[in-house]
């Protein structure tokens, strides 16, 4: 698991390709979509917040936050492994999350190690997976402005 994690990783911090500036003729009929649009990731679980603002933090300080969710898909929802940097200890619910149950990171962040303003990400992995059979990651993040 710890290999397919190490690969996954980079992945999801993979740049987005460029996007194509020339114009293409709009066409005279619209038709509809053959297949529908995508579902929206939200329908999976949804956060009462993905970014946490910690504003000024003293070099050497432990700063408590948190973040919970909501199953909002059908069937049950269960935290595989919470991933985050060294100065990031992460508590999760261990077990599974009835659709319509909430959920709730407790995260320590120890800034001993810092010497810079930073933007931490949390990489939630579900055992439950997507359509195309990866599992299902959400990120969750949080910054601060070091002061020395």
């Amino acid at each position: 698991m710890k290999y397919f994690i190490g690969l996954l990783i980079p992945l999801l911090i993979a740049c987005n390709g460029t996007k194509s500036t020339t114009a293409t003729p709009t066409p005279a009929v619209t038709t509809a979509p053959a297949t529908p649009p995508p579902t929206p990731k939200s329908t999976f679980v949804q956060w009462d917040k993905k970014m946490v603002d910690l504003g000024k933090v003293k070099k050497g300080e432990k700063r408590n936050l948190f973040y919970e969710f909501t199953n909002t898909f059908t069937e049950d929802v269960q935290i595989e492994i919470v991933d985050a940097c060294d100065c990031t200890k992460v508590e999760f619910p261990r077990g599974k999350i009835a659709p319509g149950g909430k959920g709730r990171l407790d995260v320590v962040f120890n800034s001993t190690d810092k010497d810079a303003h930073e933007t931490i990400g949390i990489n939630v992995i579900f055992t439950n997976t997507g359509r195309d059979g990866n599992p299902r990651i959400e990120v969750v993040e949080y910054k601060f402005n070091l002061e020395k």
